[in-house]
């Protein structure tokens, strides 16, 4: 088989190989989307077979739509649970731009990052050792790449996994990192065991009564600016508690505003506990909302970003709106 990344796959394994015998425990951010569960579950389980004693910590509860996919993946949600006994472990962190963005208590926990993995462009690779491909479709697909290089132990649950992450930071293989070498690698993941079929089922058509009502909220509150050229809509407090709904049941609702014809950048404003989280797509890289969501002390990629800043919903979409117009002239858009 003719290697996707010699390189980058070599380096891996040679620094992966120094970790047999040790303990290692896998981080990801926090409110984890699919890439981050499916790095973290895919990883944990190779290392665990091949002598590297692996955990996977999440300050965040595994999402209800992603629970079928964790298996018996050694995992612990930090916000629930006592990790002292793991505090001695290497750090690996999988999907996260930043340091903080495991969380303020993962990240005073493991403050010494052996290992950081990533495809954001925004990475400000912070670790001993950086594998951050910024153009790849998501962390799954470099993971996927090295373990496919070296040969490592891909059994159906991890397979999944890499391809959870794969399908749902392309938009299900939607967007423009969706490559070639996208669709070769999800072959080879098919025939180690990934179920597509079982993946899209439990992905997006499992969705709660609660989710579609929140949805409805969030759809009557959609409103163009810039020549229609951004929609935004947004989520309260009471939306949520009206709708019986969690945080969770936000995720790909901002989709909905970015679909519209002519609408280039969707946007949703969430109201959480007297701070307003920011998500942000855009349908072409050139629109950079990564660097938008940097002016918030957010980031992400050139087509997916978000933020979380201490400011009521009002005052920020005040913000979004003014820096929106710096924005397009800075990009000349």
């Amino acid at each position: 088989m003719n290697k996707f990344n010699s390189k980058l796959s070599t380096q891996f394994i040679e620094l992966i190989n120094i970790l047999k015998g040790k303990n290692v425990a896998i981080l990801g951010h926090r409110r984890p989307d699919g890439d981050c569960i499916g790095s973290q579950v895919a990883l944990c389980r190779a290392l665990n077979q091949i002598g590297v004693e692996s955990v996977a910590i999440n300050h965040d509860a595994i999402p209800q739509s992603l629970k079928s996919f964790i298996g018996d993946t050694p995992w612990i949600c930090s916000g629930k649970n006592d990790i002292t006994d793991y505090l001695d472990y290497k750090v690996i962190t999988a999907d996260c731009a930043d340091e903080m963005r495991a969380g303020e208590k993962l990240h005073k926990s493991y403050n010494n990052v052996l290992i950081n993995i990533d495809h954001h462009i925004s990475n400000t690779n912070y670790a001993t050792h950086n594998f951050v491909v910024s153009d790849a479709s998501a962390t799954a697909e470099i993971l996927a790449v090295m373990f496919l290089d070296n040969n490592l132990p891909i059994d159906s649950i991890t397979a999944q996994a890499l391809y959870i992450g794969i399908a749902t930071d392309t938009g299900q293989f939607r967007y423009n990192s969706t490559t070639k070498q996208v669709f070769e690698i999800c072959c080879k993941l098919i025939q180690l065991g990934a179920n597509p079929a079982e993946a899209a089922l439990q992905l997006y058509e499992n969705e709660s009564v609660n989710k579609i009502k929140l949805l409805q909220k969030f759809l009557s509150t959609l409103k163009f600016e810039f020549n229609k050229k951004v929609c935004i809509g947004q989520l309260n407090s009471r939306d949520y508690t009206e709708s019986d709904a969690t945080y969770d049941d936000s995720e790909g609702l901002v989709d909905y505003a970015r679909s519209i014809k002519g609408v280039e950048i969707g946007i949703l404003l969430e109201e959480r506990k007297g701070s307003t989280k920011g998500s942000l797509r855009s349908k072409d890289p050139v629109h950079r909302v990564d660097l938008l969501a940097s002016k918030f002390n957010g980031g992400g990629h050139a087509c997916a970003a978000g933020f979380n800043i201490d400011e009521n919903i009002e005052k920020v979409y005040e913000l979004i709106i003014s820096n929106l117009t710096n924005h397009f002239k800075y990009l000349n858009l």
